[in-house]
């Protein structure tokens, strides 16, 4: 097998580059996409980490609750960001910067947000004055 000198190598390297981030109505939509989708998905995942916040300290299967949902949140956005990337690099880094922007409105609005109290049947712990 003959081996491809370095120069041309590079200029496909550099073609494949071009053909990724060229400009035009098409890639301006894709990358509107992969933003929106990656704010989409970012909600997803750390809104159902609040949720499951709220729900799985309350609960008897505390473990279970977390657990599961990290699998499941976890496994959403990965399917999200390998559907969305297709590929391409670009629309990648896009969609994971609209994930880290969801991070930041979700923190701000779950911030407001009053912490939910405990259900009337949950165990409530004895008052006592040392470590259990």
């Amino acid at each position: 097998m003959t081996e491809l000198p370095a120069a041309t190598l590079a200029n496909s390297a550099r073609a494949a580059l071009a053909a990724d981030v060229a400009l035009g109505p098409g890639v301006a939509l894709g990358a509107g996409l992969a933003l929106g989708v990656g704010v989409l998905l970012g909600a997803v995942f750390f809104g159902g980490l609040w949720w499951t916040a709220q729900r799985g300290l309350h609960s008897r299967y505390a473990a279970l609750w977390f657990s599961l949902s990290m699998l499941l949140r976890t496994g959403v956005t990965l399917l999200g960001f390998v559907l969305v990337a297709h590929g391409s690099w670009s629309r990648l880094a896009i969609c994971l910067a609209g994930f880290a922007v969801a991070r930041l409105i979700v923190t701000r609005l779950t911030a407001l947000a009053p912490p939910a109290a405990a259900p009337a049947s949950a165990p409530v712990a004895a008052s006592t004055s040392h470590a259990p």
